[in-house]
């Protein structure tokens, strides 16, 4: 546990109680804050109030009396598109609001850091796609080269759950926008940037709040190296507004697509050869096509950002290289689960969004895509240009009838059968291909209708798959 600093007998309101809320509280109290918990689910003040965690009405008159702060969980709205009511009632109170990221940030340093040869490291990964397979690699390739290192933040453990960090130890961090845009404190040392595509937008207001909320990584955390994927114009312009001119090698520019040229620090992906320029001068290269973990051209990008991180930290391109071709992929995650007779089979649950979808129909040459769940506002357009590769589609979800017909609307020849539920899809998927196809579960929507998360979608999948093999 990372005890919070600063705080030793204020009164710290914390809001909203699931993992996050929890460990934020138990941080505070181990940091000698008086931590008055609450949560409007009664089963989640129960579990509180067991751990023996002290409950305090934040709804009722004089809740604010004496209140120093106000620590609220990642998926509690405070400005768009409408503030909760206990953050707006904080506000007015003109009590600060922060969260588990500002505290973990305030915190994490310690005097016994002087007596240290090497200070411990904060990587800190943020973007709308490929965060979490980004920051999973780094944290593998940190492992296979003997550092000692810990994973946190939206994927792994809550961030003040980790253990102290030691002599050269270094903390991975994934970051989403969500946890970005309220930390009143983001001071990692190295911070990447993967990509951005819509998404999260009525909670942000729209792109422009989107983007912003990632931006603060780095316009207010002030990395010593700041790690960009500029294969979009909001990556271009965050790379040019951080560089003070073209040779500035604190601002690393990483790409999925194209050559990078320029004076500066570059890493980028061509017909699946990374290349690592310094100076104008190719200084490294690798050939990503036979990493098993990292299939097709978004992971590519992914493979450009955490090389990119390495690079910053010192680690050697050999090293990086065969740490890649160990790595396993992510649970959820382009992961292959499957292969009979030809036909593999891949669980992308986490494809919860058209623009992921996208790149995941992009990976694959002949898709049997099982798509749909609760659809996004956005819909389906972002994947029109991909699917030359879909030999046919399978529905699922309770919106499955519109998913076909917005497909079918989109191409003429993209065949889309409506199946309701993965056991169906997946049962006629298995028994219609052939050998070279890929049976690809990419849904480009969010679980919610069928699942209590994408997690659980996966699993089903999964499942159904064993038994359609068996």
């Amino acid at each position: 546990m990372i005890p919070v600093r600063g705080v030793n007998g204020r009164r710290i309101a914390v809001l909203g109680l699931g993992r996050t809320g929890l460990s934020a509280a138990r941080a505070l109290v181990a940091g000698g804050a008086d931590a008055l918990c609450w949560d409007d689910g009664d089963a989640a003040r129960e579990s509180a109030e067991a751990e023996g965690l002290t409950l305090h009405n934040l709804g009722r008159d004089g809740a604010w009396h004496g209140v120093a702060a106000l620590i609220v969980s990642p998926g509690i709205p405070h400005l768009y598109p409408v503030p909760n009511r206990h953050i707006a009632s904080a506000m007015a109170a003109g009590v600060p609001v922060d969260n588990d990221i500002g505290l973990f940030f305030r915190s994490l340093a310690v005097p016994e850091w002087d007596g240290f040869e090497t200070a411990p490291r904060v990587i800190a990964v943020t973007g709308s796609n490929g965060k979490s397979t980004t920051s999973a690699l780094i944290q593998h390739c940190l492992e296979v080269a003997g550092r000692e290192s810990q994973l946190a933040g939206n994927i792994g453990r809550g961030v003040l759950d980790i253990d102290p960090p030691g002599d050269g130890d270094v903390v991975v961090l994934e970051l989403s926008s969500y946890q970005t845009e309220l930390a009143r404190a983001l001071t990692p040392d190295v911070a990447v940037f993967t990509n951005l595509t819509p998404d999260h937008l009525d909670r942000h207001g729209g792109l422009g709040g989107y983007f912003a909320a990632k931006r603060r990584l780095f316009a207010e955390g002030g990395p010593d190296r700041a790690v960009i994927g500029v294969d979009e114009a909001e990556g271009r312009f965050l790379a040019g507004q951080l560089a003070e001119a073209a040779s500035d090698d604190r601002v690393i520019r990483v790409s999925a697509g194209q050559k990078l040229v320029g004076a500066g620090w570059n890493v980028f992906v061509r017909k699946g050869f990374l290349a690592e320029y310094r100076k104008s001068r190719q200084v490294a290269s690798m050939d990503l096509r036979g990493v098993r973990g990292l299939p097709g051209a978004h992971n590519h990008q992914n493979a450009c950002a955490a090389f990119a991180a390495l690079r910053a930290l010192g680690l050697a391109p050999k090293l990086i290289e065969q740490a890649f071709h160990s790595f396993e992929g992510l649970p959820h995650r382009s992961q292959i689960i499957a292969e009979r007779d030809g036909v593999t089979f891949v669980n992308d649950s986490k494809a919860t969004n058209a623009d992921s979808a996208a790149k995941a129909l992009a990976a694959f040459p002949a898709v049997r895509w099982i798509v749909g769940g609760q659809m996004k506002d956005s819909g389906l357009q972002a994947v029109a240009p991909h699917l030359g590769h879909v030999v046919k589609a399978y529905a699922i979800g309770r919106q499955a009838a519109e998913v076909a017909l917005e497909l079918q609307a989109m191409a003429d020849g993209v065949t889309c059968e409506v199946c309701e539920t993965i056991a169906i899809a997946v049962a006629r998927a298995a028994g219609e291909a052939v050998a070279g196809d890929t049976v690809l579960l990419a849904p480009a929507a969010a679980s919610f209708d069928q699942y209590d998360n994408f997690e659980r979608r996966g699993e089903d999948f999964i499942a159904e798959v064993e038994k359609a093999l068996t």
